[in-house]
């Protein structure tokens, strides 16, 4: 299998200052303990202190491609950094416009309104009913308009501007382009800067605007393939729908119940990520009711295979590639005993994932964290991977199959089921050890919340970066330790409420609140949490999170109490777990910790070739007044016999399951719930993985890549596809097939 170097596609014209050299684990190779620069997992770099961070906007290369400083790049709508002073509360009042303001600001100079070509109306603070349709409406040879830096929430739907060629609107409070489709000759279109719009309305444009080249000053080809892409499948899948629904109706019923098909597709039709969802619901609607109005014979068409249509830019050469589809790049090519391979040793009692034995298929193999978008960057060290929040929690299944990945200087946030790179945030000189997703509400100027999925990003330079990933720009940047950051995550119960663990031996508990009106976080530091030795993994106590945190450090696992209402705001740790009796017991390292269900605790790193199941529970029970207490253990499994360390483990709470990778490029899976549901003592044997995805062996630059370490693996709360992170610069995803 071919790797799929999407960085260099969605991040061309960046160009690295003097980033550190990224070192091979010095402390997997001794398999010794130490801080950072030692033992630790991001061994070999030497902080250089805090970079200033700055904020500038998209910059255009001779190609044509947007690099970023400090902001999201990729296939976003692409607006600017939100900073102090961009944007904020209406200070001028302006006057209706006038016949003069017009004639001053039009071109060409001329006593007659219908005679101007431009007219630049920009930085004059208007509000959406300062346009005026009458007075505008007499523009009738006005070809390019300027609306740039102003306070505009929509464009009124009929602005009477037959002619106009080119439109600028950034730095705006647009949420909506559908008024845009009065504009069918518009060539040229500017939206930076309106943090509302997102991914989606950058892919209706292109269905809006069918004569549209240019777009926030990039070629619009690449946006309208994507599109294409997406509107071919959904079209698919509606006609798939429509038979279906229409299949169980008698004649009579037929005729009544075209109107609810339209709803029953919106509601059932389902395809790309998450953070398409508005675009893809949009196109559902349209798709459906153009089939609706035809009888059905747009099915019947979607059945027929695609004859030759007119090309796009997608089959014309161009200068800079972009993040599409890979698997119709380059097919997948793996050898089918390769794809999965179970394990050798006696699986334990029940299958995968319940009734259901399907298998889980290599789906993609990115390179999307090049050092300097290089294709041969095969050392480049990924930490840590997140599945993004799903928007509609309440819905029964709802789940995401967008992730967010970290490694070298850059953050990637991917669609697993297309393998689309959403979005690139790239910091020159940076090293992202990890992420965390949290969604917030926020109330708007105009009084409409919002729900925001916000990602934090930290590493080597110790500050965590705030993005909104959907709009696709950084509002926050919180300062508050002098190394590196280890690890972080977000409470499970407070949204605004953010843990961040540093090799200065701190855990600072933040709320990041809300952002303003700029779009800026103000976070404000509540709690200090001293350890005495490197925190490497974070976990909120699933029975009480507001009450204990759970740590794994470099010298064992600590807990703290955590409630906000008790007077001191710097704490020590009040109890320490051991594995083991006896004096060797403590200061033993713990790599790996996650909660199963709500009492269970998978942990590793106390004993080599062992991932030890714990009750949080009975072991909380017998502590007493003890400093140090022996965990009280469910089972022991069996894991790689590797001396290395820094393998991060992961749960998948509702499926049961412990995930894993090791040094040789597998995973391991175990389906622990058989384990729990025993009410027999545990048993001394080592338990046995249900299933090992052995390396499938993709090829970059036409060499195969054999061996490599698997840092990290993450599932999707319905374990529909998996993630797995290398020490090579791969980002590797399983799907789970149909049963």
């Amino acid at each position: 299998m071919p790797l799929q170097p999407h960085s260099r596609r969605t991040s061309g014209g960046a160009t690295a200052a003097a980033a550190m050299a990224a070192s091979r684990r010095p402390g997997r190779r001794c398999g010794a303990a130490g801080a950072a620069g030692s033992g630790s997992p991001h061994a070999g770099r030497e902080l250089r202190g805090d970079a200033s961070f700055r904020r500038s906007p998209p910059r255009t290369d001779s190609r044509g491609a947007t690099s970023w400083t400090e902001a999201i790049a990729g296939a976003s709508v692409g607006f600017p950094c939100c900073g102090p002073g961009t944007r904020g509360p209406r200070l001028l009042a302006m006057a209706p416009l006038s016949t003069r303001v017009l004639f001053q600001r039009g071109r060409p100079k001329s006593d007659r309104l219908g005679k101007i070509r431009s007219l630049d109306l920009s930085g004059l603070n208007l509000l959406s009913e300062d346009l005026d349709l009458n007075l505008l409406g007499r523009l009738k040879q006005l070809q390019e308009l300027d609306l740039s830096d102003n306070q505009l929430e929509t464009l009124p739907a009929d602005l009477g501007l037959p002619h106009l060629h080119v439109l600028h609107c950034a730095n705006n409070q647009l949420s909506d382009v559908t008024p845009l489709c009065q504009f069918p000759q518009l060539e040229e279109l500017s939206l930076e800067g309106n943090p509302f719009l997102t991914v989606s309305d950058s892919l209706k444009i292109t269905f809006l605007l069918p004569e549209l080249r240019k777009f926030n000053g990039k070629d619009v080809s690449t946006i309208r393939s994507k599109a294409e892409n997406l509107n071919r499948e959904l079209t698919t899948r509606v006609a798939t729908h429509w038979r279906k629904f229409m299949a169980a109706l008698s004649r009579e019923e037929k005729a009544k119940a075209q109107a609810n098909f339209v709803k029953s597709a919106v509601r059932n039709v389902r395809y790309g990520p998450v953070s398409l969802s508005e675009f893809t619901q949009w196109r559902v609607r349209m798709i459906s009711e153009e089939l609706v109005a035809s009888g059905g014979t747009h099915a019947r068409e979607a059945d027929m295979p695609e004859g030759p249509h007119k090309a796009t830019a997608t089959q014309e050469p161009r200068a800079r590639p972009v993040a599409l589809r890979r698997p119709g790049d380059i097919p997948l090519s793996l050898s089918p005993q390769k794809r999965v391979c179970t394990s050798p040793l006696a699986p334990v009692e029940g299958s995968l994932v319940g009734s259901d034995s399907s298998q889980l298929e290599p789906l993609h193999f990115l390179q999307c964290h090049s050092k300097n978008n290089s294709p041969s960057d095969l050392r480049t060290q990924l930490w840590a991977c997140a599945f993004e929040p799903a928007w509609d929690e309440g819905q029964a299944g709802a789940t995401s199959q967008t992730v967010a990945t970290c490694g070298g200087e850059a953050v990637c946030v991917i669609d697993c089921q297309t393998g689309i790179v959403l979005h690139k945030y790239k910091v020159p000189g940076e090293e992202f050890f990890s992420v965390a997703w949290t969604t917030l509400t926020v109330v708007t100027q105009t009084g409409h919340k919002k729900r925001w999925n916000v990602l934090a990003a930290a590493g080597l330079r110790g500050l965590v970066r705030l993005l909104h990933v959907q709009a696709g720009f950084c509002c926050g940047l919180i300062r508050g330790h002098k190394k590196a950051i280890a690890t972080l995550c977000f409470s499970p119960t407070h949204e605004t409420h953010l843990f961040t663990a540093s090799y200065d031996k701190r855990i600072i508990l933040w709320d990041i609140g809300t952002p303003n009106q700029d779009y800026e976080f103000q976070a404000s530091h509540l709690l200090t949490l001293d350890t005495t030795s490197t925190p490497l993994r974070l976990c909120p106590v699933a029975p009480c999170p507001d009450t204990y945190l759970l740590a794994g450090c470099e010298g064992g696992c600590c807990c703290w109490d955590v409630r906000l209402d008790q007077p001191q705001k710097r704490r020590v740790c009040e109890v320490e777990f051991v594995f083991s009796e006896g004096s060797e017991a403590s200061g033993q390292r713990v790599d790996g910790l996650a909660f199963v269900n709500e009492d269970v605790v998978a942990s590793k790193g106390s004993s080599l070739g062992t991932i030890c199941l714990w009750s949080w529970s009975q072991t909380w029970q017998g502590r007493g007044s003890q400093p140090t207490v022996a965990v009280v253990v469910l089972a022991r499994l069996q894991w790689s016999p590797t001396i290395l360390a820094y393998f991060s483990l992961s749960t998948c709470p509702d499926k049961g399951l412990v995930l894993c990778g090791d040094e040789q490029g597998s995973v391991w899976i175990y389906d622990v719930r058989p384990l729990l549901a025993q009410r027999s003592p545990p048993q001394a044997a080592l338990q046995a993985p249900t299933q090992i995805l052995k390396w499938p062996q993709p090829q970059a630059l036409g060499q195969t890549v054999t061996k490599t370490m698997v840092n990290t693996v993450v599932a999707n709360p319905t374990f529909t596809y998996l993630t797995a992170l290398t020490d090579s610069n791969i980002v590797a995803i399983w799907r789970r097939g149909e049963p």
